[in-house]
């Protein structure tokens, strides 16, 4: 039970505590910190009894904030959340208060886990140029002016001289929209768009199909949550593909992969159905920094 809590909890916290729009069910907000009042009253921790406080400020240290949990801090500082419990000998990595002091780089002459990378392959840089590499230019003629009587100046001849030397091609690189974290997104099932993008209403898109139907990785990446704790959600997959970008796959009829394992691109992750909703559909989310986005702009034109 306390590893399925566990689980729930960073299920909601990757998706930001939010129930899917447009998907039946109650909000789940998960206690990020702990509640040591039995009185019914808010308790007041002075932060200088905290651990680490001597270090508040210091580089290297996060002071936890309201809403914080162990998940959340991993994710912006780029470390795995046991390196982090690990760093600070935290007993239980779900228990941390507001005030408290913890260090997120790892001690002097120590790594990061092996754990620490994701396997997902990063997109690879776009070409320089779609044509092949523009020609040297050419040197320009320098004009000049003859007079009748007077021959012209010797200089221009030695122009060419310099010629060989070409611009530094640096200006040709890759657009100012491609960056190491994109993600180059297929469509996950085949089916048609029953419910569009909503930022107040529907954090994803509702393809429709069959049950069982394929429901297909996105993208290269690694499952960080795959269950049904969630209300609202059904059977649910969470890919992570890199720091910026997770995938949500909710509905499904069931599922076939486990947490932590690799997937590719195109790959089969569950079939599609009808778990926690109305009808037969996959709700299909792309979360960049933890904030939901329109997917339709990060797949390709049907």
């Amino acid at each position: 039970m306390y590893l399925t809590g566990r689980r729930i909890l960073l299920a909601a916290t990757l998706l930001g505590g939010v129930v899917l729009a447009g998907c039946s069910g109650t909000p789940l907000t998960p206690a990020p910190v702990e509640d040591r009042d039995t009185r019914g009253t808010p308790s007041r921790v002075d932060p200088a009894t905290l651990p680490g406080f001597e270090n508040a400020g210091k580089p290297g240290y996060y002071t936890v904030r309201p809403g914080d949990t162990i998940m959340r801090i991993a994710t912006e500082v780029n470390h795995p959340w046991r390196d982090i419990a690990r760093w600070n000998n935290l007993e239980n990595p779900n228990v941390i208060e507001v005030g408290q002091v913890l260090r997120v780089v790892p001690p002097q002459g120590a790594t990061a886990g092996a754990a620490t990378p994701i396997t997902a392959v990063p997109l690879p840089a776009p070409p320089v140029a779609a044509s092949g590499a523009k020609p040297a230019p050419q040197p320009v003629p320098v004009a000049t002016q003859t007079t009748p009587g007077v021959s012209a100046p010797a200089a221009p001849t030695a122009a060419p001289a310099s010629a060989p030397t070409p611009p530094a091609p640096a200006p040709a690189a890759a657009p100012p929209s491609a960056g190491a974290d994109n993600v180059d997104f297929i469509w996950p099932a085949s089916g048609s768009v029953v419910a569009g993008f909503d930022e107040a209403k529907n954090k994803g898109l509702g393809i429709g199909g069959k049950a069982g139907d394929p429901v297909l990785a996105a993208a290269d990446g690694r499952v960080v949550y795959a269950g049904a704790g969630l209300r609202g959600y059904g059977n649910l997959i969470i890919l992570k593909h890199n720091n910026t970008f997770l995938t949500a796959y909710a509905h499904n009829q069931k599922l076939l992969v486990k947490e932590d394992q690799d997937v590719r691109k195109g790959q089969k992750i569950a079939e599609m159905g009808s778990s926690d909703t109305d009808r037969v559909k996959l709700h299909f989310e792309i979360r960049r920094s933890g904030k939901p986005v329109d997917p339709a702009r990060y797949l390709p034109a049907r």
